[in-house]
């Protein structure tokens, strides 16, 4: 049986934040058994917490929002990917504003950030969780599928945008703390130009960049350096993928089949695993 992790030491990083531009800075402290992952805004009068789970969602456009009274958080996604490739069961995310950093666009900053605090193996059995029966979540043109699988979460996913160098893209991933650092976390946010004049417009995106993200325009993709992957686009939506399932509040193993996912099929699926644990 495997038991519940915690980080063995408190950590943190500063970076600017995606949509207010301004300098955001994060710690992840170790948390005691069945905690499960809380953000806590230090920012805020009395510190009010929200724990991560499918419930406390209110958000899913252009990134995934939790929300309990006072305390708000913006664009969990890149944390909850981070924390869940590698197994941590319990952690505080402190955060001084609305948003983490954004940092490369990436979770690898997150994982890089987990893996120098180190991992304290706690009594507590770990909560793994895969459904018994198969789910099907529907969302328009996406649409995802869950089969039940005990020993691993493996992801099939393919996703479509026109105007792409490459598209469709496709990737097959099976979730593994020593490869997601490699095959996964480093895949970049992306945006389409389009849709980043209308975020310019609504006085959002003050703190986007090329150095954050990568953009889509007139049949290429436009970004820092080169493309880590010639399918960036789609193992981001991976990244995207392990990090709302994490919202389930268990470390989730599965055969999933994804096609053009998105954050508000992620949290439904999410919430659908909930269900079936209360049943």
């Amino acid at each position: 049986m495997e038991k519940q992790q915690t980080l063995a030491k408190k950590v943190r990083l500063s970076g600017i934040a995606l949509h207010t531009g301004i300098r955001a800075t994060l710690n992840l402290l170790p948390a005691d058994e069945n905690t499960g992952i809380i953000f806590r805004r230090i920012d805020v009068e009395g510190k009010p917490e929200v724990r991560a789970v499918a419930s406390n969602v209110v958000d899913v456009q252009r990134g995934t929002t939790i929300a309990s009274g006072k305390a708000v958080v913006y664009t969990v996604e890149h944390i909850m990917s981070a924390l869940h490739s590698q197994g941590i069961d319990n952690c505080i995310v402190e955060m001084d504003g609305q948003e983490p950093p954004i940092c490369d666009g990436s979770s690898l900053p997150f994982l890089e950030l987990v893996k120098s605090a180190g991992t304290v193996v706690q009594s507590a059995d770990a909560r793994i969780y895969t459904p018994p029966v198969p789910l099907s979540v529907v969302n328009g043109h996406t649409q995802i599928m869950m089969f039940p699988d005990e020993e691993k979460l493996s992801i099939s996913c393919i996703t479509s945008f026109k105007g792409c160098p490459v598209d469709p893209q496709f990737y097959e991933y099976v979730l593994d703390k020593d490869t997601y650092g490699a095959e996964v976390a480093p895949g970049r946010t992306f945006v389409d130009y389009k849709d980043l004049k209308m975020l310019l417009a609504m006085g959002l995106v003050k703190g986007g960049s090329l150095d954050a993200a990568a953009i889509i325009h007139n049949g290429a993709i436009i970004c820092k350096d080169a493309l880590r992957f010639p399918n960036e686009i789609v193992r981001h939506k991976i990244l995207d993928l392990i990090g709302d399932l994490y919202l389930a509040g268990v470390r989730v193993r599965g055969r999933i089949i994804a096609v053009r996912p998105g954050h508000p099929t992620n949290v439904k699926l999410a919430g659908e695993i909930i269900k079936t644990m209360q049943k």
